[in-house]
């Protein structure tokens, strides 16, 4: 199969375009067609070495966590899925090898659900990470309920505009931070935009005076710095950037592949409660400007590799 794929860390000058063998098919794997791979802040962190005291890079690595696709073939421990199948899945492993930028995947079955029949295969690559880690952070950390104000920092981009659609779902009000040319889209989300920088604390206390019941960083440094301090009393703090917020009693959270969520955040996507952006695709083989592009970080919406 064609893939991309990197014999060392650095940054995308590593990655090169070439035949990798196909993936084997385990006892409890699916073998997948890939469509589309989402990209990710954290696959050129990754490649960078930046997760090297968490997980072993086994070279060479092909990068890509996120995936949409057709089931090729199932392994015997497989009833779930058969042919033709069209899945999407979360394909994290405790190992940086196997990854979905690439003619073909083998994932694990806990780490898939079916795609959204609404949803292109484009948009679809781009649930699965950013989808998940709105969706358990919200509902499982943070326990976001009808009545309750949250605050997300960086609301606009791929996992914060998620979670202001399931925020809103789940019957919140929600407030996030953006740059000014952000805020008419996160109006059309149904956030209250309010802008990052230098004041924000006023600026949110002006929309929140009693606190916000709970706070989603998506970005860290000086916005979770000051976020303790939005709270109402008996607020909830979870950051996925930065781990400083253990120190001010809050939780860091890493997204994990858990198939009764993915379905479930299927599901919503079918009903039309949450929607993907994509704002830029590139082919396979051009899967390294794909990544100086997300690396810009100024992105809104997902960036796509398309097989």
């Amino acid at each position: 199969m064609k893939a991309v794929s990197y014999r060392s860390y650095g940054g995308p000058e590593a990655l090169e375009y070439g035949d990798r063998p196909d993936p084997k098919v385990g006892p409890d794997t699916v073998l997948i067609k890939v469509k589309a791979a989402a990209v990710n802040p954290v696959d050129w962190k990754a490649q960078a070495g930046y997760l090297d005291s968490l997980l072993d890079a086994v070279y060479p690595v092909i990068p890509g966590w996120d995936v949409a696709g057709v089931v090729v073939r199932t392994g015997p421990d497989v009833p779930e899925y058969e042919e033709g199948d069209e899945v999407i899945g979360y394909v994290r492993e405790d190992f940086l090898s196997r990854g979905t930028f690439a003619e073909y995947v083998g994932a694990p079955v806990r780490t898939l659900a079916r795609k959204p029949s609404n949803l292109s295969f484009e948009q679809a690559a781009g649930l699965p990470l950013a989808g998940l880690t709105a969706y358990q952070t919200l509902l499982h950390e943070l326990s976001v309920g009808k009545g309750d104000t949250v605050l997300i920092h960086a609301a606009a981009g791929g996992v914060g505009s998620m979670a202001v659609q399931i925020a809103k779902h789940l019957g919140a009000r929600v407030i996030g931070t953006a740059g000014e040319k952000n805020h008419a889209y996160l109006r059309d989300l149904g956030a209250e935009p309010v802008v990052y920088g230098d004041g924000l604390a006023d600026r949110v206390r002006a929309l929140a005076p009693d606190g916000v019941d709970a706070v989603l960083d998506l970005v860290g440094g000086d916005a979770l710095t000051v976020s303790p301090q939005l709270l109402a009393d008996g607020g909830r703090l979870v950051s996925i950037a930065d781990p400083a917020v253990l120190g001010m009693g809050g939780r860091f959270q890493w997204v994990r592949p858990d198939a009764a969520d993915l379905a479930a955040l299927s599901d919503l996507a079918e009903a039309g409660v949450v929607t993907v952006e994509v704002a830029a695709t590139f082919p396979l083989e051009r899967a390294a400007d794909a990544q100086r592009l997300s690396a810009e970080g100024h992105t809104r919406g997902k960036i796509v590799v398309t097989v």
